[in-house]
């Protein structure tokens, strides 16, 4: 696969003897779609959207290699040859593409899911996570050797199937090689336990199990995490070290992650944080190894990737929740198309349901098991209306379009977008700016006809849309206990950040001259108590003008919010701003210097000769 836009990132790679096409790799993301450890149809279907979307390698989900414990309900298995059949057909589908496939082979240990019937969990040690009900107990040597023996079965199964290659999971301090390896679960004092070498003896010994059993071109990858980012847990030094151990041992390629299970947003970074969360890690050890090594953490987008892998942090980016939520992501982004994939916002949607048991979702796209495979062309073609241009209605009406439908999209807002907008102001929400593009870009190409600024009524849609399915996608509004309406300084989130929104777009309504217009006016009024102020401490007049600017701007956002709401009352609003002063100053408006003069509270300012006519004149003209 070419590209002349990311010419890095879809160039082909060697790994052992194998070549990939790409170095877009699927790292793994449960699914909860495999029944009872079996392979079906709903995950044969996943996997090959994202083959035929141009994905170089996937590596699926956990496959775990014995019996007895469960890690996800939904997750795979491959512990006996029964589970081979469903494994060729997931294996061929996705091969038809071109892409290459490996599953991760896993033991849970001491993250096992507790279902009824299960054994007390095993770990390297009696110790465990903070949530567990008891303490598991410690592996022993012959089960150790059983468990890699179990590896090996494992790996050869998957290749009798016709699979790539396997990725061992070493990594998060999570499952049984991730526990063995990690100094926070393994205080074993015989020859597992103790030393780096010691405590990666097991990991070792699985490697050299599965190398002599499928032979040279079978392709084995190890995920490690480069630093465990915890007092007493693996470190960069730590993993380097181990990084060598791997390449000499027979590995083929090293995925390097980071951070912990336990510590869940080290090892899964969320919206808002760093993209290439562990790039710095993956940049040093590709110094001391010469076999492939691949970063991930939040690589969402095309440029990214390219540059890690021309700036040498990485050979291979590893790209989960990008290539989840548009299974197309990599032939388009080849295609210099990036601005049509849809954009994943980080929000892990895809990691919390899959937590509860429920089968894999994504907020941006609804139909990630089939990427929009799973609608067909209406059977009868209708006119259809959608009443707001949110992220539901612009779905709904994309969708209807698609499916055939003439369809009509209505908002009464200049812009699209609806709580999204909303949403996307507060720090590290911007990303969803690009849903809310990515969204009504796609409108024009399914051919809908979208009308912003139009208010409907329920007259308006009997009168010029008769006949149409109508959808009223048109939002809700906060709830808002009924005790706090009655104070004058309480508004919602949505009013604070809407007018915030607004704020930011100067070329689309922006009311910030009307802001500037009540600080003006209410610097007029404020300059005349500091005039009276000098008159009695010159120190406190200085301090209330340093003042003076903060108060009029929190005093104009919500004079310009009252009037939004259709309840701005003038001279309430000037007697906050007397008030906010002299809350902030009691014991200057307490003075009885200041009660001389006439200042002492709002009523004596109001009814003070000096300025009251000019001061009520200038309010009157407020636009």
């Amino acid at each position: 696969m070419e590209s002349q836009a990311y010419p890095m990132l879809f160039s082909p790679i060697k790994v052992g003897t194998q070549e990939v096409k790409n170095r877009v790799f699927m790292p793994p993301v449960s699914t909860n779609l495999a029944d009872h450890g079996y392979v079906t149809d709903a995950l044969v279907d996943h996997y090959t959207a994202r083959a035929k979307g141009g994905v170089g390698l996937i590596i699926t989900e956990v496959v775990t290699v014995e019996p007895t414990y469960t890690y996800l309900p939904g997750d795979m298995c491959c512990y006996d040859d029964t589970f081979i059949p469903g494994w060729e057909k997931l294996a061929a589908a996705v091969h038809q593409y071109g892409a290459k496939i490996m599953p991760q082979l896993f033991h849970p240990a001491y993250m096992a899911f507790n279902v009824p019937g299960t054994p007390r969990l095993v770990a390297p040690s009696f110790v465990g996570p903070s949530y567990a009900r008891e303490a598991p107990r410690p592996i022993t040597i012959d089960e150790i050797h059983e468990l890699t023996r179990q590896f090996g079965d494992a790996a050869v199964r998957m290749q009798k199937a016709g699979v790539d290659g396997v990725e061992v999971h070493a990594a998060h301090a999570h499952g049984m090689l991730g526990g063995f390896l990690s100094p926070q679960y393994n205080k074993r004092t015989d020859e597992y336990g103790g030393s780096l070498d010691a405590r990666m003896r097991f990991l070792l010994e699985v490697i050299a199990e599965i190398r002599e059993r499928c032979g040279k071109d079978f392709i084995i990858d190890v995920r490690i995490s480069g630093d465990e980012y915890t007092d007493g847990g693996l470190t960069l030094n730590d993993m380097i070290y181990v990084s060598r151990r791997l390449e000499k041992a027979g590995v083929d390629m090293i995925h390097v992650s980071g951070g912990t299970t336990i510590k869940r947003g080290s090892a899964i970074p969320a919206a808002g944080t760093k993209q290439a969360s562990h790039a710095d890690l993956s940049r040093e050890i590709k110094k001391h190894v010469t076999i492939p090594v691949a970063t991930v953490g939040r690589i969402n987008e095309a440029w990214i990737a390219e540059e890690l892998i021309e700036d040498g942090a990485a050979d291979i980016c590893m790209m989960g929740r990008a290539n989840l939520c548009d299974a197309e992501f990599c032939n388009k982004a080849a295609a210099g198309r990036a601005e049509e994939v849809r954009p994943c916002i980080g929000c892990l949607r895809c990691l919390n349901g899959i937590m509860f048991g429920k089968p894999i979702s994504c907020t941006v796209n609804p139909d990630v098991e089939h990427d929009e495979a799973g609608f067909e062309p209406a059977a009868e073609k209708k006119d259809v209306l959608v009443v707001g241009a949110g992220p539901a209605g612009m779905e709904a009406a994309y969708i209807a379009a698609r499916r055939g439908h003439h369809v009509v999209l209505v908002d009464k807002q200049d812009q699209p977008g609806g709580q999204l907008r909303i949403a996307s102001v507060p720090p590290a929400k911007q990303e969803l700016t690009r849903v809310i593009k990515y969204q009504f870009s796609r409108l024009a190409e399914a051919g809908v006809d979208v009308r912003m600024g139009v208010e409907l009524t329920a007259e308006d849609i009997q009168r010029d849309f008769a006949g149409y399915e109508v959808v009223l996608a048109y939002g809700a509004e906060p709830i808002v206990p009924g005790f706090m309406t009655g104070f004058k300084q309480v508004m919602t989130a949505d009013d604070l950040l809407a007018i915030l929104a607004i704020l930011r777009d100067p070329e689309n309504g922006c009311p910030w001259d009307k802001v500037q217009t009540h600080a003006s006016i209410r610097k007029n009024f404020l300059e005349e108590t500091c005039e009276a102020l000098e008159a009695i401490d010159a120190d406190d007049a200085a301090m209330m003008r340093e003042e003076l600017g903060d108060v009029l701007m929190q005093v104009a956002f919500h004079t310009v919010i009252e009037e939004e709401r259709g309840r701005f009352d003038f001279e309430q609003v000037c007697r906050e701003v007397c008030e906010k002063l002299v809350f902030r100053h009691p014991n200057i408006f307490a003075s009885s210097a200041a009660e001389n003069a006439g200042i002492n509270s709002w009523d004596a300012l109001k009814n003070k000769e000096k300025g009251r006519t000019t001061l009520a004149d200038e309010l009157n003209t407020v636009p």
